[in-house]
């Protein structure tokens, strides 16, 4: 699976990154890289956490 991920940079120089497509997934970073790293953590405990309740992800 691909998601976008959407970047966006605060005036106090963190980033922020989100996936729109999986609710709850906004993250801070201290770089880009690190934010987009976070992202996609969060992304696949989201998702795992969803299969393990049995819903169905309709990504």
């Amino acid at each position: 699976m691909d998601f976008d991920i959407e970047l966006d940079r605060e005036v106090d120089g963190r980033w922020i990154a989100e996936i729109h497509a999986i609710p709850g997934v906004l993250v801070y970073g201290v770089t880009r890289e690190e934010a987009i790293a976070e992202a996609q953590a969060l992304a696949l405990h989201a998702l795992a956490d969803r299969i393990e309740h049995g819903e169905v992800c309709g990504l």
